[in-house]
């Protein structure tokens, strides 16, 4: 049975575009997050760790597939902030302080709604926060696409 699930992740997977990529590693890093604190409130220390890590490899992942060359100022922002959010991580592995955990997981949400915004506007939705991004041709959609 999980060799028919991991078959059609992989397969819904290779069908989504690489802005859609970005978005679903944000999205698995938000909801890690979030379970992680909630695991931490209740105890659950060890299960809160595991998401801590899974999330850690997420954001790690966004940050080390951001394009400097093609990205530039806006990659070099992402980067920090990215770097920013998985020392949290590492502090939160440490002191298992789940309000630390919310505020990195809104940091994602927020950078999360850029990328959502710019998903928007490249499918035809009205003019978003993200136009400038994507007039000044800074913002690359190959963000998570150098690993296979």
């Amino acid at each position: 049975m999980k060799g028919k699930i991991d078959a059609y992740r992989h397969a819904d997977t290779m069908g989504k575009s690489p802005l859609e990529l970005v978005l679903m590693v944000y999205d698995g890093a938000i909801r890690a997050m979030r379970t992680a604190a909630e695991h931490y409130r209740h105890g659950r220390l060890q299960l809160g760790r595991d998401e801590v890590m899974k999330a850690g490899r997420m954001v790690t992942h966004l940050y080390t597939t951001l394009d400097a060359e093609k990205g530039g100022q806006v990659a070099a922002s992402l980067g920090k902030m990215y770097a920013w959010v998985i020392n949290q991580l590492q502090l939160v592995d440490a002191t298992k302080d789940a309000e630390q955990l919310e505020s990195a997981a809104k940091v994602m949400d927020n950078l999360r709604s850029g990328w959502a915004d710019l998903k928007e506007q490249q499918t035809g939705g009205s003019r978003s926060r993200s136009e400038d991004i994507a007039e000044s041709g800074t913002a690359t959609t190959e963000h998570v696409l150098t690993t296979a």
